[in-house]
């Protein structure tokens, strides 16, 4: 095999590339491996900053006083359950909102079109939109946080031109002639085709109602039914120091420690759940951002 020859220019090039990567690769890591470290230390570590990367005076004692709360397992119960079902009943109505509008003989599909796009700019607002929940006898209901939002336009608008431009109507034609019909069509041939786009916004729709918590905070009453972020935020504002109430100082030195120690370990009770469902849909999603990018 013939070696290429690289020019010095090429050499510098690369150079500062790779030198560019690893301060960026830095920026990104930092604050995640930060916060990581400092909720396996202990809160005296944390208050005092001597927290730098490594865990210091390594503890599990934000761990356990987070999971001490039984409403945390409660709210973490209740956040799957959202999350997944809210996801399919998203994804679903996406994919079959999506192919008919991707269709250039659907009669009407600039003006249904039209219609979701007006709803990424306008919205009845939060009053409204309250009443509207609360007359459809939805209040202290988990479809209160799921219906609303049942279709993003943005992802309708990814979903479809992947449709487009992915999914030959030749293809279409084939089926049709061979008798296939449209719902059999979708379930059957453009579903299995639609791996990495159903994986994509599986994953946007996903992130979203497991970082949910304003519409719970809105709608559910029952603490019973609130998901985990809103359960999280209860607990940090409980722990939340009012100076002027505690005399002694060790109590409130104490108190101060746990409580610096507390956000860093809720931090990671809530975000390391869905952050390991990345890795499991990364080649899909890869492939799916790439949607319309190339046009051949």
């Amino acid at each position: 095999m013939k070696k290429v020859r690289v020019s010095p220019e090429d050499r510098a090039l690369y150079l500062l590339t790779n030198i560019a990567l690893i301060l960026l690769l830095f920026i990104v890591a930092y604050p995640l491996v930060y916060m990581v470290s400092s909720s396996f230390s202990s809160g005296r570590a944390v208050s005092s900053g001597r927290v730098v990367l490594l865990p210091v005076e390594p503890s599990l004692d934000g761990y356990r006083t987070v999971f001490s709360y039984k409403s945390v397992m409660t709210g973490y119960r209740n956040t799957i359950l959202y999350t997944v079902v809210g996801t399919s009943v998203n994804v679903m109505l996406t994919l079959m909102a999506a192919f008919p509008l991707s269709r250039k003989n659907f009669q009407g599909r600039r003006f249904y079109m039209t219609l979701f796009v007006i709803t990424m700019f306008f919205s009845g607002g939060l009053i409204p939109s309250y009443i509207l929940i609360t007359q459809l006898r939805l209040i202290n209901s988990m479809w209160a946080i799921i219906l609303p939002g049942a279709i993003s336009t943005y992802n309708l608008i990814i979903t479809r031109t992947f449709f487009v431009s992915s999914i030959p109507s030749e293809l279409i034609e084939a089926s049709q002639i061979d008798g296939c019909d449209d719902f059999r069509f979708f379930f059957t041939i453009l579903l299995p085709l639609s791996k990495a786009i159903i994986a994509v916004i599986g994953l946007y729709y996903g992130v979203a109602h497991w970082n949910a918590w304003f519409g719970a905070m809105l709608y559910l009453r029952d603490p019973a039914l609130q998901p985990l972020q809103l359960v999280l935020r209860s607990i940090l504002i409980s722990v939340s120091i009012d100076v002027s109430q505690i005399q002694d100082p060790e109590i409130l030195e104490r108190m101060v420690y746990m409580a610096d120690l507390m956000k860093y370990a809720l931090i990671i009770v809530a975000t390391v759940p869905i952050v390991a469902l990345y890795p499991f849909v990364q080649r899909y999603f890869i492939k799916g951002v790439m949607i319309g990018s190339i046009k051949g």
